[in-house]
């Protein structure tokens, strides 16, 4: 259930702060939880999951965020396919990312493989008024299990309310146009919780976010929760900030085969693209794609991401995926 919600009348503060989106790729801790299907993602499992590889795997996230930031952490990070808690207390625990006085938003998920989204964030700088976890019932088939949607709504350096959604939609897996109505659906739900805010206030600050295993341009993003480019003819209440990115050939957040795609994407609403909020100006987005996150792509050409593993083979990457940002910033 979706409380309430809070429009304050001051604007954001004319201070700098950066949103991360990182889909970090079976981010797993060594044991096996005995009500999920973890079981590769052990010592004994068939990725031969150790310690070493899983230590690895944080210094290489906490890496990226600081890379990021160039060493001014961001503000908040909402990431995707985290197995627990315990991953995020020992990520936002790291050396390089103490100084980030990081707060976690977690909750176990159906997923059957345990994988969920999260959110951490600076204790300074947003406040969290309410959470909520957005469960998702397929209604052509109950049995079927995802990740919750995951509903922040705090104020951001203490004046001006935010709501965010931190999304990791249903998988190609089985083929697209036979996955495409699973993805349907979750849209058809988050566009119901978004339009019930703007009925509220018609101006609110929103911000979607996640792995939608769709681009763009797909139903389930472009018609059913109607986020669009903002100079479209329709003025439409959500703006796609990545749909450019998905203009350019060449560009995107993961690879499959030869081409790159954008499933990683962030939505505002209307109210946060245009800023009218004195001394603050939107940056980005941008895909964060330094050299160490990149390797050459021996099979299709070009370049791909460092991942994990390709395959069962342990290639001690980063992930599958790179991760997106946008800054507020103050005018100059």
């Amino acid at each position: 259930m979706i409380l309430g919600l809070m429009l304050l009348s001051t604007p954001i503060a004319a201070q700098e702060f950066t949103f991360v989106f990182y889909n970090v790729e079976n981010l797993f801790d060594v044991q096996d939880d005995p009500e999920t299907n973890d079981e590769e993602f052990t010592p004994e499992g068939n990725k031969a999951w150790t310690y070493s590889r899983y230590q690895t795997k944080i210094d290489h996230i906490a890496r990226v965020l600081v890379g990021i930031g160039q060493w001014e952490l961001p503000a908040i990070v909402g990431l995707c396919e985290i197995e627990n808690r315990d991953v995020l207390y020992e990520l936002t625990g790291h050396r390089l990312l103490k100084e980030g006085d990081y707060g976690i938003i977690h909750k176990d998920s159906p997923d059957r493989r345990g994988i969920d989204v999260g959110i951490i964030y600076n204790i300074n700088r947003f406040t969290p008024l309410h959470k909520d976890w957005v469960q998702i019932v397929f209604s052509h088939d109950t049995s079927l299990k995802t990740r919750d949607i995951l509903y922040v709504k705090g104020v951001v350096n203490e004046l001006d309310t935010l709501h965010i959604f931190i999304n990791h939609w249903p998988s190609r897996w089985g083929g697209v146009e036979a996955s495409m109505p699973k993805r349907v659906e979750v849209a058809r739900k988050l566009k119901h919780i978004t339009d019930s805010i703007f009925k509220t206030d018609y101006k609110a600050n929103i911000l979607i976010t996640g792995d939608f295993n769709d681009t763009p341009e797909d139903s389930s993003i472009y018609n059913v929760l109607g986020a669009g480019k903002a100079n479209e003819a329709n003025t439409r209440a959500l703006i796609n900030l990545m749909q450019d990115y998905h203009d350019d050939v060449g560009k995107g957040t993961l690879k499959y085969r030869e081409n790159w795609e954008v499933y990683d994407q962030i939505i505002i609403s209307e109210g946060l693209f245009e800023l009218p909020y004195s001394g603050l100006v939107l940056d980005g987005p941008y895909i964060y794609a330094a050299d160490y996150l990149i390797m050459e792509d021996e099979r299709y050409m070009g370049v791909k991401p460092y991942r994990t593993y390709l395959g069962p083979q342990y290639t001690g990457g980063f992930s599958d995926h790179l991760p997106v940002y946008v800054r507020f910033k103050s005018k100059d």
